[in-house]
């Protein structure tokens, strides 16, 4: 919202302007604003505590009555579950990334492994701030007979260690970059002639026939800040009491940033994924997980070290 101060135009009064000798040529009006710190607008000029408070009230009646028992989805009757088969896809999981840990193999290797949760619903916050829910809405390609009912939790036992998953987020945007950092060019030397190219690309293409620098040439430009996915992920060690998982190597995007986890698309780690929890893991069932479950391989603290 801008507040205006003052329009002054020269060409109003030219004659006082030529006997002060400043009168050049007719100018445009000058218009100086400022911006203010708070938003005048009709809608709270008159708005005091106690109507701020029986709005906030009533749109925290109208949202409760939108969510009732009658209206949820989970209190009809179950879906039916089918069994895993060779070829079925699974549903993914939107998680947070927390940020990166070395981990040990039992031979003595070191890995690096990103953490990502997968938070808690935070509806009851909403409703008692009286505001319809905010989410991250993404989608999943999954098969006929893994579809599972609206409203279903997901937890980070979805995925098992062992398994292979795919990771797609938004990168760090590094704004304006040149070749040398955004294409890993080598650059050109450092002397013997060279003068002020030593980080250019250089040439960009053929002269004569076809003359012409072809689509998709890397060039200087903006990088990052685009969706990309990072394909075959081992995941070394899933924390039920948290929902946390540790994925092997880095993944796309900045810390707290959303990403997607999904089953691997690499056919070469299709073994690796056989029978995991179909088509979701389901807290209420007979199965009761430890707090932490660990990759066979992945060496635990407080076991005796390996000879």
């Amino acid at each position: 919202m801008y507040m205006l101060l003052r329009a002054l135009s020269v060409n109003s009064e030219p004659a006082l302007w030529q006997r002060a000798g400043l009168w050049t040529q007719p100018r445009t009006p000058v218009i100086h604003c400022v911006r203010t710190h708070r938003t005048n607008t009709w809608w709270d000029e008159h708005l005091t505590e106690d109507n701020a408070s029986f709005l906030k009230k009533i749109i925290t009646d109208e949202y409760q009555q939108l969510t009732t028992d009658k209206l949820n989805p989970l209190k009809d009757e179950p879906w039916p579950r089918h069994e895993w088969e060779e070829g079925s896809r699974r549903v993914g999981l939107v998680a947070v990334k927390l940020g990166m840990m070395p981990v040990w193999t039992k031979s003595g290797e070191r890995h690096v492994v990103t953490m990502l949760q997968r938070p808690e619903g935070y509806l009851e916050i909403f409703q008692n701030a009286g505001v319809p829910p905010k989410q991250k809405l993404t989608t999943f390609c999954v098969s006929d007979n893994a579809i599972i009912k609206p409203g279903t939790p997901l937890y980070a036992a979805h995925f098992r260690p062992g398994q292979y998953v795919d990771v797609t987020a938004k990168t760090i945007g590094k704004g304006f970059q040149g070749v040398m950092k955004r294409w890993g060019f080598k650059g050109q030397p450092a002397s013997h002639g060279q003068t002020k190219t030593h980080r250019r690309p250089g040439a960009l293409g053929p002269g004569g026939d076809p003359a012409k620098v072809f689509k998709g040439k890397k060039m200087p430009g903006r990088m990052g800040n685009i969706y990309d996915t990072v394909h075959g992920l081992k995941i070394w060690r899933v924390n039920t009491k948290y929902n946390v998982l540790y994925v092997n190597g880095s993944v796309p995007g900045h810390r707290n940033c959303l990403v997607k986890v999904r089953d691997t698309v690499l056919p070469t780690r299709f073994e690796k994924n056989k029978s995991p929890p179909f088509p979701t893991f389901f807290a209420d069932g007979d199965e009761e997980l430890p707090e932490d479950l660990y990759d066979e391989d992945m060496f635990q603290f407080g076991e005796p070290m390996p000879e």
